[in-house]
């Protein structure tokens, strides 16, 4: 994992994510899965890149199983954006860096 995404994990996940006051990307992801591999270096520039206007966050799902069964996560790698501590979009798989830019313009305006 690099260091500009922050890890994530079940006991901190509300006071992060769903008290944040601005949206945060979370990836639901996990180390044996070669899909969420191809898109850890896409989180990782996003998080440099929407650094102060988004939080982007990384939750291992094999170590944190709570989070990923409140919200129904059933494929890894998945991406959740929440506004306000609602989720306001879901990107399942390995996508384009496009993609998820695209999501993230819709909340940022």
């Amino acid at each position: 994992m690099g260091e500009k995404a922050l890890a994530l994990n079940d006991a901190d996940f509300a006071k992060e994510v769903t008290e944040s006051t601005v949206p945060v990307l979370v990836d639901f992801w996990a180390t044996w899965c070669g899909p969420c591999q191809m898109m850890g270096p896409i989180v990782e520039s996003l998080a440099e890149e929407y650094a102060g206007k988004v939080k982007v966050m990384k939750l291992n799902v094999d170590a944190n199983p709570m989070t990923p069964a409140k919200f129904g996560i059933r494929g890894i790698p998945t991406l959740l954006l929440f506004q306000n501590g609602e989720v306001v979009d879901r990107i399942v798989g390995a996508v384009p860096k496009g993609t998820v830019e695209n999501s993230l313009k819709k909340v940022l305006g």
